[in-house]
């Protein structure tokens, strides 16, 4: 599929005048993307200056091997529509061309590759997954290839880092202070097999996309 070359991030070698380059990911099924998700992003990339902030949809998330998920292509579009009013939001697709399961630890050590150790990396996570950090892939590794951006999620707000099985976790994370939104994307999924409205849950290029395509199993409302 064509993508929008003015959406869609492409590596570019910064200039010997550039300063390091700071670099937010944000990664998902984004099954779909939804508003929650663009607020978390520019709520980091306002607090952090971030220079930009890549989100990588996943081809297929590692711990849901089996579960019927909305086809890559179709996931794809929904991002490049949700980030198209944000110059400083692109669409990372490395995952999804790519075969096999979506393991952060790959995506990062691409991202490092492509652009230089002059880059800064910033991964940003959902509270609740910091606590399965360690039964990520090469945890460790993750740590060495980027800093953790660390969101509030809805009935999690004391949750201790799990230190003693990752060392060095807490002085590589980073709270982001800020509000928890609660969407999430299964309840928008629901909804829409409901026929219930989506409107001010997905943008509204979103929410045509998603009836235009019958996507989760009927018309949004």
């Amino acid at each position: 599929m064509k993508q929008n070359p003015e959406t869609t991030w492409r590596y570019s070698a910064p200039s010997r005048e550039d300063r390091s380059l700071k670099v937010g990911v944000l990664g998902g099924t984004f099954d779909p993307v939804h508003i929650g998700h663009l607020i978390v992003a520019e709520e980091a990339r306002i607090r952090l200056k971030f220079d930009e902030v890549l989100f990588v949809p996943a081809r297929q998330p590692v711990f849901k091997p089996d579960a019927a998920i909305t086809p890559a292509h179709h996931r794809v579009e929904m991002v490049r529509r949700a980030i198209a009013s944000n110059s400083h939001f692109k669409l990372c697709t490395l995952e999804v061309d790519r075969p096999g399961p979506s393991y952060t630890v790959d995506t990062m050590r691409l991202l490092r590759e492509q652009l230089g150790g002059e880059a800064i990396l910033f991964f940003i996570i959902g509270r609740d997954n910091l606590a399965d950090l360690s039964l990520w892939k090469e945890p460790g590794e993750l740590l060495k290839l980027c800093r953790l951006v660390v969101a509030p999620r809805e009935g999690l707000e004391d949750l201790n880092h799990p230190e003693t099985s990752i060392p060095g976790l807490h002085e590589s994370v980073v709270q982001l202070e800020m509000p928890v939104i609660g969407i999430s994307s299964s309840g928008i999924r629901e909804r829409v097999a409901q026929g219930l409205s989506i409107r001010y849950l997905v943008p509204e290029s979103l929410e045509q996309y998603i009836r235009e395509n019958n996507i989760y199993g009927t018309a949004a409302g």
